[in-house]
């Protein structure tokens, strides 16, 4: 019987996006898998949490060093941590930076979804996903209102039944990273909103991430910019599938093997 992986995730309100760390690590890994402390862990995966890591890893623990698996950060952390961690991949090349490594590859693990989930029924609806700081704004159920084509996605909500939703939609547009995330893991087309107010530095994670799958991200939209974009919103093929399509194979080709359920002769 192989034990549980631990797992760290931010679970300190609900939110799919780091919710949804554990169904992509069981995943990859063929394990079950369970939320652990930050200094007691297997595997960092999901989530801007790069200070929990170093705050958990600054000295050297028995046993094997914990892995960071596709993490990001929202801002500098110091690097003192470093020696007492195995860095597989980062969410992309400005955490990689700020840490002052040099990694194989980038992607966050919220780009294997699909693959999580399986194929979806694509719908022909926009999807408007608030950051879960910004739910309490009635600005965006009364933008829904005057709007039939959008359906808001509620980020509290179960984690892969708002995937799924995700994935059902024609467009999406999204102020919460991992609506973004997910919608690039099923191939629907996405437009960044802004998140200001979510996070000190809000936008540091989004342009990590794109520039990790090339993606080039003009400025984010205004949630009063949205009526007149829904006429000309794209829905066909994403201009950067290849770089999805690199981050995602990334992700599978390094997660450590050792993490991995042992295979049955």
């Amino acid at each position: 019987m192989t034990d549980p992986l631990k797992l760290y995730w931010w679970a300190a309100k609900p939110n799919f996006g780091d919710a949804i760390s554990r169904a992509v690590v069981a995943h990859v890994s063929g394990r079950d898998v369970a939320w652990g402390k930050p200094g007691a862990v297997d595997v960092f995966a999901i989530g801007s949490i790069m200070h929990v890591v170093r705050r958990g890893n600054r000295a050297a623990r028995e046993g094997a060093a914990p892995v960071i698996w596709g993490t990001g950060m929202l801002k500098p952390v110091q690097t003192d941590f470093l020696d007492h961690v195995e860095v597989a991949l980062v969410r992309g090349p400005i955490t990689e930076s700020l840490l002052e490594i040099e990694v194989p590859g980038y992607g966050d693990p919220g780009l294997l979804m699909a693959e999580v989930l399986g194929p979806v029924e694509r719908q022909d609806r926009i999807g408007l996903i608030p950051h879960y700081a910004q739910l309490g704004d009635p600005a965006f159920r009364a933008m829904v209102a005057a709007n039939p084509v959008l359906e808001l996605i509620d980020v509290r909500g179960d984690a892969l039944e708002v995937c799924r939703q995700i994935g059902r939609c024609a467009h999406v547009v999204s102020s919460s990273l991992h609506g973004l995330i997910v919608a690039d893991s099923f191939g629907v087309p996405n437009t960044w909103m802004s998140p200001a107010g979510i996070h000190a530095s809000p936008k540091l994670k989004f342009l990590d991430y794109a520039a990790g799958i090339e993606r080039a991200l003009p400025r984010p939209i205004e949630l009063a910019e949205l009526p007149e974009l829904l006429a000309c919103l794209p829905t066909g093929a994403l201009p950067y599938v290849d770089g999805v399509a690199r981050s995602k194979a990334d992700l599978v080709a390094l997660f450590p093997a050792r993490l991995k359920a042992e295979v049955q002769a």
